[in-house]
């Protein structure tokens, strides 16, 4: 019988297919038992003695450097910043992610965070709780520029909800030659300005690039970033790099805190050099730093994931990684 330590929070809340899968399975299981995010120190000490561990975004260096049975990380989600990947390869320790499941939820808190902030909906939320009410003008995304900061799985979705907006252009920024991906997309596009035609809309046809990063953010309207949180992405959007957006430009971060330097951000949005931002992830989670005394900003609580739909998927599927790693059937290997 395998042991099971399952350290991410929250854990079946909304379904008890993961936890089926496993025991059904054989596997015993044991369950964050503190409601709430797990500290590092915390999860070495529950995990030390288990064969598997699924993981939310934990820390989980300390872990891998003391265990000496754990064989498995499966981890509800995509984000891998916080497993050590070389040193578990050191040890044998394998890793597995549950890559697909996320993507449409992530996908969708992107979309309606550029609605919001073009818009500012909720920016007019917080003046009518004032007594005050302004009606402030903003911008669509029909005839603006967009910019995706990587065109992976989530980038790509977020590119397709986009079409049916019909911005000027969709601004692609990647390490990997895209030019398979964005004709393809330009190839919707054209379907979509046919189909207006025969509406008697009169519309131009949306145009899908790949640039330089130096280009998408001096010439994106909104700019969503969809990376992972690397050595070479940690403080990419620093206070250099953020100056060069224009002064009516918003940014999105649904990817990882880290990428965008915060302090820099909130030097950058109080300064009024971008119009706003919409943050949903952190460095240190629960969020509770400078960022909060600005109006410009709509701060989330790291919920790309949360949609019910696809919460169930991601923690199944994590479930059936590790069924499928001790039983010699399929998982989704990561290293």
């Amino acid at each position: 019988m395998h042991k099971i330590f399952v350290s991410t929070f929250p854990f079946c809340r909304t379904s008890p297919k993961a936890l089926e899968v496993l025991e059904s399975n054989g596997c015993q299981v044991v369950v964050n038992p503190l409601g709430r995010k797990m500290k590092p120190s915390e999860v070495t000490e529950a995990a030390q003695n288990f064969d598997a561990l699924i993981a939310g975004t934990e820390e989980l260096t300390p872990l891998v450097t003391t265990t000496k049975s754990l064989k498995l990380i499966s981890r509800v989600g995509v984000g891998l910043d916080s497993v050590p990947l070389d040193l578990c390869k050191e040890k044998g320790i394998s890793v597995a992610y549950t890559p697909d499941a996320v993507s449409p939820a992530v996908s969708e808190l992107a979309l309606s965070l550029i609605v919001d902030t073009m818009r500012k909906v909720t920016y007019s939320d917080r003046e009518i709780r004032r007594g005050e009410w302004t009606r402030p003008y903003g911008e669509r995304i029909g005839g603006s520029t967009i910019g995706i900061l990587g065109f992976g799985r989530i980038g790509k979705r977020v590119a397709s909800h986009l079409l049916g907006y019909l911005p000027k252009k969709i601004l692609v920024c990647d390490l990997l030659d895209q030019t398979e991906s964005i004709t393809l997309f330009n190839d919707s596009a054209c379907q979509i300005e046919k189909m207006n035609g025969m509406l008697g809309k009169n519309w131009s046809k949306t145009t899908v690039e790949q640039v330089s990063f130096q280009t998408l953010l001096k010439k994106s309207d909104a700019l969503t970033i969809h990376l992972p949180l690397t050595k070479e992405t940690k403080d990419l959007l620093n206070y250099e790099n953020l100056s060069l957006m224009k002064a009516s430009a918003v940014l999105i971060n649904t990817a990882r805190g880290g990428i965008v330097n915060e302090n820099d951000l909130y030097k950058v949005l109080k300064d009024n050099l971008i119009s706003a931002a919409a943050v949903d992830v952190f460095e240190e989670e629960p969020y509770k730093g400078p960022l909060c005394e600005l109006e410009n900003i709509i701060l989330t609580q790291h919920m790309g994931s949360c949609s019910n739909d696809c919460r169930e998927d991601m923690e199944r599927e994590a479930a059936e990684n590790v069924v499928g790693f001790f039983s010699g059937g399929s998982w989704e290997r990561v290293v």
